[in-house]
């Protein structure tokens, strides 16, 4: 497979129409996309990448590092993602391998943004999700849960969700596997063992489910569609 580009921090340039943003972050041939609802609820905006800066970000981090999905944190950089000397963006705080972090909404907001703002956000999320065409989606949180079920999946919108019971299973999707988990913010003994467990599992699989169409084209090289 071709690398899309070696970028780690906003590897396709996006700018949202707002004074600050967090861009998604990690790597752009990633098999597993992680998908926040926004920086005021998913942190980031001290170290510039999702899900850091939090009190909640070492347990959530470390599930992902546990389950293969992060390569752990850069030398200098505190449990929370957030770099405690110089500039925090000087520097890839998190290490990521085949997995990229993003928001629904990634402009940063002193207000909550109303349904309108998410809705001209989602043009950015929606391209940046389709560029990267990773394997598996993690939505985390309720908001970004319902996104992705309503528009990846074959779900009926405005089902009601259970957080809880979602935690950590595997949905088949449009194209996409999906895994939601729950706000870390929220999370109880046994979510992250639970979380990690899930992944582990899923990694053991062939989660890509991809196809070798290469006998069908010239030349040796393969050809992989899902």
């Amino acid at each position: 497979m071709k690398n899309v580009t070696d970028r780690i921090r906003n590897p396709f340039g996006m700018r949202p129409d707002c004074p600050s943003f967090v861009p998604g972050y990690g790597d752009a041939n990633a098999d597993f996309h992680v998908v926040g609802d926004r920086p005021g609820v998913h942190g980031g905006t001290a170290a510039g990448v999702p899900f850091t800066g939090e009190a909640w970000s070492p347990a959530f981090l470390s599930a992902l590092a546990e389950a293969g999905l992060i390569a752990g944190l850069a030398e200098g950089v505190a449990p929370d993602g957030v770099a405690r000397e110089g500039d925090p963006t000087a520097i890839d705080p998190v290490r990521t391998d085949r997995t990229f972090l993003s928001y629904l909404h990634m402009c940063e907001n002193e207000d909550p943004p109303d349904d309108e703002a998410y809705d001209d956000m989602e043009r950015f999320f929606d391209a940046e999700l389709r560029a990267i065409a990773a394997h598996v989606l993690l939505p985390v949180g309720a908001r970004a849960t319902q996104h992705v079920l309503e528009t990846y999946t074959a779900r009926a919108r405005k089902t009601e969700i259970d957080m809880r019971a979602l935690h950590g299973e595997e949905l088949l999707g449009a194209g996409w596997l999906v895994v939601p988990i729950s706000d870390p913010a929220d999370w109880r003994d046994g979510d992250a063992d639970r979380l990690v467990a899930s992944l582990r599992e899923l990694r053991s699989t062939d989660f890509r489910r991809e196809s070798d169409l290469g006998r069908f084209v010239a030349g040796n090289d393969p050809y992989l569609v899902r």
